[in-house]
């Protein structure tokens, strides 16, 4: 007894590690988020550090992923591993449409000087009208009351200017752009049997094509002749007036960049275009 009481039991306490079972691994997913916001937030600071042209094509990927059809990325590496410098024309089609229309701006007004430097077009250069916007250039030939460059009332040319769309189609020969001619009338009803302003909008365009083609457009360059009659008035509050009445040469844009470029809304449709910058032949 007296021994038991000198040596006490020793008590051995055994501690456990580890966390408990409430603990589990939330962590880990925490961890995982964070790592993705981390890799997300670099991968922003790596595009905003880029080129226009590298933005262009990932801004371009994301809107259309079809457009990148060989699944090379961006990047494209040869054989030998080197990197091949990126194509900056394709993916930078808003410069590609800024380009084409400053192309046809320019090409307006070569077209101008050499009608102001020709005095045989002395009569016309208050009659001809070039103007750029997105859709392309249109060059007018807006009649007056004495019939300047068709007979009043028909379709026959007049020599003066057979001259002159030998000379504007010896300058839109030399583009790779599509063409397209148009007919108008004001809204005096054509006076004869079984013959409208219909089939008169649609005679003059089709003789300026003839026009044109025979002097230097290609004979797949003009895609379309149209005529309106006077469903599309130069001159809406003012009917009758003799400007109504006009053949328009219409220098397109190509559509896969005026297409790409605009872009479309929800509808499908294109948006509305910027106003055209006109450039008119004066004195």
């Amino acid at each position: 007894m007296s021994n038991d009481k000198l040596n006490p039991p020793v008590r051995i306490i055994v501690k456990k590690k580890g966390h408990g079972g409430h603990h589990g691994g939330a962590w880990k997913v925490a961890y995982a988020d964070f790592v993705t916001a981390m890799m997300a937030l670099f991968i922003v600071l790596w595009i905003v550090g880029q080129s226009n042209p590298i933005k262009e094509a990932i801004s371009m990927y994301f809107t259309n992923p079809n457009i990148f059809t060989g699944g090379s990325g961006i990047l494209q590496g040869t054989k030998d591993g080197v990197t091949k410098p990126i194509n900056t024309q394709l993916p930078n089609l808003k410069d590609a449409l800024e380009k084409e229309i400053i192309k046809l701006q320019n090409e307006g007004k070569k077209i101008e000087e050499m009608v102001l430097a020709n005095p045989a077009f002395e009569k016309f250069k208050d009659k001809i009208q070039i103007s750029v916007d997105r859709e392309g250039m249109r060059i007018e030939l807006i009649e007056n009351s004495e019939g300047l460059f068709f007979d009043i009332g028909s379709a026959k040319i007049k020599p003066e200017t057979v001259k002159l769309l030998k000379m504007i189609a010896a300058e839109l020969g030399k583009l790779p752009n599509s063409v397209i001619i148009e007919g108008y009338t004001d809204a005096r009803p054509y006076v004869g049997q079984g013959y409208t302003n219909w089939e008169l909008s649609a005679d003059r365009a089709n003789a300026a094509r003839k026009e044109l083609e025979e002097n230097g457009l290609r004979k797949d360059q003009i895609i379309e002749v149209r005529g309106f009659a006077d469903r599309n008035l130069k001159q809406p509050d003012k009917p009758f007036d003799f400007s109504n009445r006009r053949v328009n040469i219409v220098v397109t844009v190509p559509k896969h960049i005026l297409a790409t470029a605009t872009g479309q809304n929800n509808s499908g449709q294109t948006k509305n275009p910027e106003p055209p910058t006109k450039a008119e032949v004066k004195n």
